[in-house]
C-alpha cells in the first residue's frame, strides 16, 4: 500500500509542478527519429558529431528489496568524411561495469534513395530495438516482450541497403547478418529469456550461415507510422559440431508495429511471432528448453496532460503486454511451461522536463498463466536523457 501511495503522490506532485512550465509543440520528433538518424542527418559538411543518452532507474518489486542502477550510459560518435561517407558508433556502459559496442558501421550514400551500410548494426525488428533511447518510449523499463522475443538490443555484423522513397512514403532496410549463436558459453536458447542468450553482439562472432533481415516503414498518413519486418535464417554453430543434428535451429520471425501521434494523444503497438525449426533436436543435444514458437504483442495509449503551448510534456500512459516464449512446444520435444506465458499491465507518467530529458514513474502488475500463480506488483522510478 505504501508503494501505491508513493506512486500517486509522485503523480500529483508532477501535475502540480508542470503547470508552471512551457510545452514544446514539436515534441513528436523523438517519436519518429533515433540517435543514429540524427547523426547521419547532421548538416555539417565534414567532421565529428558527438551525442549520447543515459538511463538511471529505481526498481521496487513487491515483497523484495529494491535496486538502484545506472542502467546504461551511452556515447554516440559519428564522423562525416564527405557528403557520401559517414561512420557511426555507439559505445555503451551497462550497470556501470559492463562495456559494449552497440553499433559501429560505415554508411555510403549513393543518393537519397540508396545507402550501403556495413558493420555492427541493429536488426530492424519491432519498435524499441531501433528506437531505444529513454526519451522516446514510455515506462522506466523497455517493454518486457521486446527483451525476450525480439530481443533488445539485438545487433549483429552484416551488410545491406537502406533508404527512403518519399514519393511512396516508404523507408526500407535489407541486410545480410550473421545469426544468433546456438550456444553462448554455457547459456542456451529458450526458457523465459527466449532468444536473448543467442545475441553475439559483434564479439568474435561465429558465422556459418547468413541470415536475411528486412523492414519496410510506411509514413504516408499524417501522424501514423506502420512497420512490417522479417528475419529468416539459422543460428550459428561451431565447426566441430555444426553437422550434428540439433547443433543449430531455423528461425523465421515476423513483426508488425504501429505508432500514432495526434496533438496530445499518442499510441503504439506491435506484434512479433517467431517460428523455430529443429527445436526438438536442439533441446535433446543441449538439454535446453526452447519452444517451437515464440510470440507476443502489446498495445499502449498515452495522453499529454499539459496544453500544447507548453514547452514541457507530461504523458500519462497505460500499456498491456502478452508474450509467451513457450507459445508452442509440440515440435520441440519438451513440455510447455505456462509460467512463460506472461501478461503485464504498466501505467504511469513520462514527464519531459526539456526536449531530451525525461523523468518517469510507473507501476506494473506482473502475471503469468501458471496454475496457482499470484500476480505481483513493481514500482519503477527513473530518469533518462538523450542529446
Amino acid at each position: 500500500m505504501k508503494k501505491i501511495t508513493l506512486f500517486f503522490t509522485l503523480l500529483a506532485t508532477s501535475v502540480a509542478f508542470s503547470q508552471t512550465v512551457v510545452q514544446d509543440t514539436t515534441a513528436t520528433k523523438n517519436q519518429q527519429a533515433n540517435a543514429v538518424q540524427n547523426i547521419l542527418n547532421g548538416t555539417a559538411s565534414k567532421g565529428i558529431t558527438i551525442g549520447g543518452y543515459a538511463q538511471i532507474d529505481y526498481n521496487q518489486p513487491e515483497g523484495d528489496n529494491g535496486t538502484l542502477d545506472v542502467h546504461r550510459l551511452v556515447m554516440l560518435l559519428g564522423y562525416k568524411f564527405s557528403d557520401k561517407v559517414q561512420f557511426v558508433t555507439e559505445i555503451e556502459y551497462e550497470h556501470v561495469k559492463e562495456l559494449y559496442v552497440e553499433q559501429a558501421f560505415l554508411n555510403y550514400s549513393l543518393n537519397d534513395k540508396i545507402n550501403i551500410r556495413g558493420g555492427l548494426m541493429l536488426v530492424p525488428m519491432g519498435i524499441v530495438n531501433e528506437y531505444h533511447e529513454p526519451t522516446v518510449f514510455n515506462g522506466v523499463e523497455r517493454p518486457s516482450m521486446d527483451k525476450s522475443i525480439v530481443p533488445t538490443t539485438w545487433r549483429e555484423i552484416g551488410v545491406g541497403l537502406t533508404g527512403k522513397l518519399d514519393n511512396a512514403s516508404l523507408r526500407y532496410q535489407a541486410y545480410i547478418f550473421n545469426g544468433f549463436t546456438s550456444l553462448n558459453g554455457d547459456s542456451t536458447l529458450g526458457g523465459s529469456n527466449g532468444l536473448r542468450n543467442g545475441r553475439q553482439k559483434g564479439a568474435e562472432s561465429t558465422v556459418n550461415t547468413p541470415n536475411l533481415s528486412a523492414k519496410v516503414d510506411y509514413y504516408g498518413i499524417s501522424g501514423l507510422r506502420l512497420g512490417l519486418s522479417g528475419y529468416f535464417g539459422r543460428t550459428q554453430a561451431e565447426d566441430d559440431i555444426q553437422e550434428t543434428p540439433g547443433a543449430d535451429v531455423g528461425i523465421n520471425m515476423f513483426g508488425l508495429d504501429a505508432r500514432y501521434i495526434n496533438k496530445r494523444f499518442s499510441a503504439r503497438g506491435q506484434y512479433i511471432h517467431a517460428l523455430i525449426s529443429d527445436a526438438d533436436d536442439y533441446n535433446a543435444l543441449y538439454e535446453a528448453n526452447l519452444g517451437s514458437e515464440l510470440k507476443g504483442w502489446y498495445a499502449e495509449a498515452a495522453y499529454n496532460l499539459l496544453p500544447l503551448n507548453k514547452e514541457q510534456k507530461l504523458d500519462a500512459f497505460v500499456r498491456y503486454e502478452q508474450y509467451d516464449t513457450h507459445a508452442a512446444t509440440k515440435n520441440a520435444g519438451i513440455t510447455r511451461n505456462l509460467a512463460y506465458n506472461r501478461q503485464e499491465w504498466t501505467g504511469g507518467l513520462s514527464y519531459h522536463v526539456a526536449n531530451g530529458a525525461v523523468v518517469k514513474a510507473d507501476y506494473q502488475i506482473l502475471d503469468n498463466a501458471a496454475a496457482g500463480n499470484d500476480a505481483t506488483g513493481q514500482l519503477n522510478i527513473g530518469f533518462g536523457v538523450w542529446f
